[in-house]
């Protein structure tokens, strides 16, 4: 099981640099691009992210549902679990809407919403980024 907990964090912790250079690059810039290429860049970024972010996402899903099935049930994967389900949660409730409402042109306030509600994901995949480091420095 330790192999798959390194696995797991392994994919978290590519995730967790992913959301915050996302957070702190990739939205922002959203509003440097303009009205006039927005909607052929916006489609590009999600075509393109879309082939970075969501096999990660899907290892990672799998490797925590694993790790369950397993018998772990330790404080900090419990917490990781919980910061992982509002991840998706974030995901599915405002990061999905909102790509689909700039899919139809430049909008500053939906890029705004986009960049301030992908926060959750930002703090959830740090969170369980701490939470794994503390599980492997447990393990020894």
């Amino acid at each position: 099981m330790h192999e798959l907990l390194v696995l797991h964090a392994a994919v978290t912790w590519m995730l967790t640099g992913l959301i915050w250079t996302i957070q702190i690059v990739h939205y922002p810039l959203f509003e440097q691009v303009g009205e006039d290429g927005f909607v052929r860049y916006h489609a590009r970024h999600m075509r393109r992210i879309t082939w970075v972010a969501g096999p990660f996402m899907l290892a990672e899903a799998g490797s925590a549902a694993l790790l369950f099935f397993l018998g772990e049930r330790s404080p900090w994967f419990s917490l990781g679990l919980v910061a992982l389900g509002a991840v998706w949660i974030s995901t599915l409730l405002f990061q999905v809407p909102l790509h689909d409402q700039l899919t139809r042109g430049y909008d500053r306030k939906t890029i705004h919403r986009l960049t301030f509600s992908n926060g959750i994901r930002t703090l959830g995949w740090t969170l369980r980024a701490a939470c794994l480091l503390a599980m492997l420095r447990a393990a020894g």
